[in-house]
């Protein structure tokens, strides 16, 4: 499933996070190996501070692996399913691991590369 992440970069953590992310250790230890530097790439930072991403998961519990690693760093205001859970061909059983290579939220990420700007910690 894939979801529209919306969060906060912790106070005092921004050197931090650009540190982890500029030497590769963002999610070390993690099953979503590179997800993070991927989320990280296309993530979009609004004029309020908030940052955007679409992130994939396949937990029963949304970011349920990647919340620790991202808590270190971000104070989560909302994660949103990104599409509706019936259309998920992993969600629903039809593939499993299909958002691997899905595009369904091809106009979701479109739509948030037009927001804010790139974010750079």
């Amino acid at each position: 499933m894939r979801y529209l992440v919306t969060a906060r970069v912790k106070s005092g953590q921004r050197d931090a996070l650009r540190h982890a992310i500029e030497d590769g250790s963002l999610g070390d230890g993690s099953v979503a190996g590179d997800e993070y530097q991927r989320d990280m790439s296309q993530a979009r930072e609004l004029a309020d501070g908030r940052v955007k991403w679409v992130e994939t998961c396949f937990c029963a519990t949304p970011l349920q692996e990647e919340r620790p690693y991202w808590e270190e760093f971000f104070q989560f205001d909302s994660i949103k399913d990104a599409h509706a859970r019936s259309q998920c061909r992993d969600e629903n059983g039809t593939e499993s691991w299909a958002c691997c290579s899905c595009d369904c939220t091809k106009r979701l990420e479109a739509w948030l590369c037009k927001q804010g700007r790139r974010f750079e910690p």
